[in-house]
């Protein structure tokens, strides 16, 4: 059997993701072979594995860090929220349908199976198994039925770390509330506690962690600061949101209600000149160098809370003088019209922005596949692009064919010949030089110049990430005592 340790949290963004992708990271370069698992996971920024399979970002996530290919096993369970009560649910990567959340409540138990089946296969293959839980374990209303906190320890006899959040504050009564709301059982699990998040000199904090180890009974085996890190962090609590200051180059991206693969923009991130910014409205949305319109989960009520915010008008105008970029659902959004004759999300057809010659039919089916390339033939402001190497993945409900000629269109990346593209590739800034040859285009546009204008590729600048966090989690974390807890865990 492989050795386990499971990573739960006092509250959601917690830390929890981060830490397992930490864990893991430490676990491969001291040699062992890892991989994360996440029983479920709601989110909303999903990933297609190589073998056709849907399965969430933060799992893929700590599949690299782990040096690992994602497989969809290490998330068996994906939940996709459609509205406020209800989600797609998503198992074995594969769509089994949407469900509220009081039908799925009664129903998850029955996907137990599929749970310990995933497990399984993914024991094969690692040595050491990271499991990461979901929000917190001291959910009493939910505990009977939980399949993703002390559940899933139990299921497979893992020992558990619990972290608190300090920067929210109330860390000691995070942990000590939790743990004091555990079954005996559950309790004895959590073999270490991690105050996550710590700004300032822990000198000051230590007559704490004392008492907390006192009254809680637990050792505390972490202190770990707060992380400058870029990487991907839990979709629905995003602190990304929260950024308002232009930079030197001001991308802003719309986020609508049902924002879905954001994470096909963090690549700007890595440049110190240029901002991301997530506007929710026309007040918000100021001068910015380029206008995204990323992935919905629903792009019909997207479209229409677009143009019903007024961002619509304002975004046409705007595309009159400054690149718009559609990915996937923004990409259906940008043409003439959205039709969902099958009712795959509210049915009937709506006018499109009109900005790109093409229309949409919303399909039951999902397309899901990975892809790559090469650019070519791209006009407007962003010909440069042309002949520039490509790669991500496709995932959407839906088949858009050209206007004009009623053909499905098969072009990685579509234009008005102006400033307006679209494309329904996920990650297809990530690899090589898109992303920095559009901060070059953009600087020239707007006539500033910028100190480092070449983007390393995405893939080398998250390896750097994942040792700077892996080196974070070396000083900060008592490793010993995990090993430990590893050692002891599944004796036969």
């Amino acid at each position: 059997m492989s050795k386990v340790i499971m990573v739960q949290g006092t509250m959601s963004n917690a830390g929890k993701s981060l830490l397992v992708a930490g864990l893991c990271r430490v676990f491969k370069q001291d040699g062992y072979r890892v991989a994360p698992f996440k029983s479920q996971n709601m989110a909303l920024n999903s990933y297609i594995t190589s073998e056709g399979l849907e399965m969430g970002r933060a799992q893929v996530m700590q599949a690299e860090a782990a040096g690992v290919e994602p497989l969809v096993c290490m998330n068996p369970i994906l939940l996709k929220p459609t509205n406020n009560i209800g989600s797609q649910v998503i198992v074995n990567g594969e769509v089994l349908g949407n469900m509220d959340a009081v039908d799925y409540f009664k129903y998850k138990k029955k996907l137990i199976p599929d749970i310990k089946k995933a497990f399984k296969k993914l024991e094969e293959q690692a040595d050491i198994i990271v499991i990461e839980g979901a929000g917190s374990p001291a959910e009493i209303n939910l505990k009977d039925d939980d399949i993703v906190n002390m559940g899933m320890a139990k299921m497979v006899d893992a020992p558990v770390l619990l972290v608190g959040d300090i920067d929210r504050g109330g860390v000691f009564a995070q942990l000590l509330g939790t743990l004091m709301l555990l079954e005996e059982d559950e309790k004895a699990r959590v073999k270490g506690l991690v105050v996550n998040k710590f700004r300032g000199d822990k000198k000051i904090l230590d007559p704490g962690v004392e008492m907390l180890e006192e009254k809680g009974n637990v050792p505390v085996v972490g202190v770990v600061p707060y992380m400058e890190l870029f990487l991907e962090d839990e979709d629905s609590l995003t602190e990304r949101f929260d950024k308002r200051s232009a930079g030197l180059i001001d991308i802003a991206v719309i986020r609508y209600p049902r924002i879905s693969n954001f994470t096909d923009l963090n690549v700007f991130e890595q440049m110190s000149e240029v901002t991301v910014r997530y506007v929710t409205s026309v007040a918000e949305l100021h001068n910015p160098d380029m206008i995204v319109l990323p992935g919905s989960k629903n792009t019909m009520g997207d479209l229409k809370w677009l143009r019903e915010s007024g961002l619509e008008a304002a975004i046409k105008q705007k595309s009159k003088k400054i690149p718009v970029f559609g990915i996937c659902g923004g990409y259906q959004m940008l043409g003439a019209e959205v039709s969902d004759p099958d009712g795959v999300e509210e049915g009937g057809i709506i006018r499109g922005m009109e900005l790109l010659p093409l229309k949409t039919e919303l399909k039951s089916d999902k397309t899901r596949c990975q892809t790559e390339g090469k650019l070519n033939n791209v006009g407007g402001a962003f010909a440069e692009l042309s002949g520039l190497d490509y790669e991500g993945y496709e995932i959407h409900m839906g088949e858009t064919c050209s206007t004009q000629k009623g053909e499905k269109i098969e072009a990685s990346l579509v234009t008005n010949g102006e400033n307006v593209y679209g494309s329904y590739i996920h990650g297809i800034f990530d690899k090589g030089e898109i992303a920095g040859k559009i901060v070059e285009i953009l600087a020239k546009n707007a006539g500033v110049a910028i100190e480092n204008g070449q983007f390393e590729d995405y893939a080398s600048f998250k390896e750097k990430q994942y040792d700077k966090l892996a080196d974070t989690i070396r000083k900060y974390m008592d490793m010993e005592a995990v090993y430990g807890m590893l050692r002891e865990a599944r004796l036969d």
